[in-house]
């Protein structure tokens, strides 16, 4: 289906016929989270989206990938556009405060609104450590050996627990959910809680989107006869010389 920018210019459409899916980064911190399991290093994986309905599906994903339960904070507010991360961060540590866990991984970013806050904002409420970036992660007596990306190369730091972990795209890849398992995650649990129930938390935004448009159409090529005529082209018209 063609992405299409909504009638108010606030967005894109995502009504009738727009299947929701796992944000890629937050798809690899569940995979991490599963692998850390299998080692025994962790004892129980808990799943949280926030969102209308439709989000249950994308815990169920995370069940199926090898998530133990999901928490599900029901909001009509759109993700990104309304929902912002200082939003989620505060929703997500009151999660927190609830289910008490030692550590918290994350998606870098989302693939729609390419923010990059929420794990950085997360930790600071809770005042954890924070490693973001992940591409490589170790636990060991309550610290974290982390390897990330940096400009000039690779960075290792150790972190005590707790602590929230961002991930990178090269930190693993995500499994296929096998058709066992997404029959199994239909039996685990999820607990709903109402976005409204969170007492405290100011979940305003701080930015407006002025307005969202489609791309310009791409113009039609078009042929030269010399590599002379080519470079009057690229020189006059399409002015890259």
């Amino acid at each position: 289906m063609k992405t299409r920018v909504r009638s108010d210019k606030k967005g894109v459409e995502l009504g009738t016929g727009v299947k929701m899916s796992m944000n890629p980064f937050d798809e690899i911190a569940i995979e991490e989270a599963t692998r850390l399991k299998e080692k025994g290093i962790v004892k129980e994986i808990v799943a949280v989206s926030i969102g209308p309905q439709q989000s249950q599906e994308t815990l169920r994903t995370a069940m199926a990938i090898g998530a133990d339960k999901g928490i599900h904070v029901t909001t009509d507010m759109k993700t990104d556009f309304e929902l912002q991360p200082l939003a989620v961060a505060k929703v997500l540590s009151k999660v927190v405060d609830q289910v008490k866990p030692d550590l918290v991984i994350v998606g870098k970013q989302s693939i729609d609104g390419d923010k990059n806050q929420t794990g950085q904002m997360l930790a600071g409420l809770l005042n954890w450590s924070q490693a973001t970036f992940a591409s490589k992660v170790e636990v060991a007596d309550k610290t974290l050996q982390l390897t990330r990306e940096v400009d000039s190369g690779l960075q290792t730091l150790s972190v005590p627990l707790p602590a929230v972990i961002t991930t990178d795209l090269r930190l693993n890849e995500p499994r296929f959910a096998t058709l066992p398992n997404i029959m199994k995650a239909r039996k685990k649990p999820i607990e709903t809680m109402a976005l409204s129930s969170f007492e405290g938390v100011d979940v305003t935004p701080r930015l407006e989107v002025v307005s969202v448009e489609e791309p310009p159409a791409r113009a039609a090529g078009i042929k030269v006869g010399s590599v002379e005529e080519l470079v009057d082209k690229l020189k006059n018209v399409a002015k890259v010389l």
